[in-house]
């Protein structure tokens, strides 16, 4: 079996070292992306809900970038939400800018109860173009 071909940004790599996991792993043409969250540079989550939610974006558009992906290349979302009758609608507005025209890749939202402090996370598989 071939090593895993891991894919790190270059800012966050201590916190994966930290968490023993990979950002993404790349497969063939398929990006498998961990569970983005809206941390702050030093790790903590971030306290105010809309901003963690476009952090976890920015979080996983720098993932998705190294690997030469852009959310356009996304074919799977899953969300996990602490609240989502409380959050969706803070959550669709920052989705909807992010995930852009259709057709829209497949998603599942699920509800959780812990997230080891943040209120959300979004984990993907995108599909890597050819160069």
């Amino acid at each position: 079996m071939a090593k895993r071909d891991a894919i790190y940004p270059a800012d966050r790599h201590a916190l994966y070292d930290a968490h023993r996991y990979s950002a993404a792993i790349r497969s063939g043409d398929l990006l498998f992306v961990s569970g983005q969250v809206g941390s702050r540079e030093d790790g903590s989550p971030e306290p105010e809900f809309k901003r963690q939610v476009q952090l976890a974006f920015d979080n996983l558009n720098a993932v998705l970038a190294v690997a030469g992906c852009t959310f356009e290349d996304v074919v799977d979302v899953t969300t996990f939400h602490t609240d989502p009758e409380r959050q969706f609608e803070t959550f669709m507005a920052v989705r909807d800018k992010a995930i852009g025209d259709p057709p829209y890749p497949n998603w599942t939202a699920v509800g959780v109860n812990w997230l080891a402090g943040f209120d959300f996370e979004i984990k993907v598989i995108a599909r890597i173009p050819q160069r």
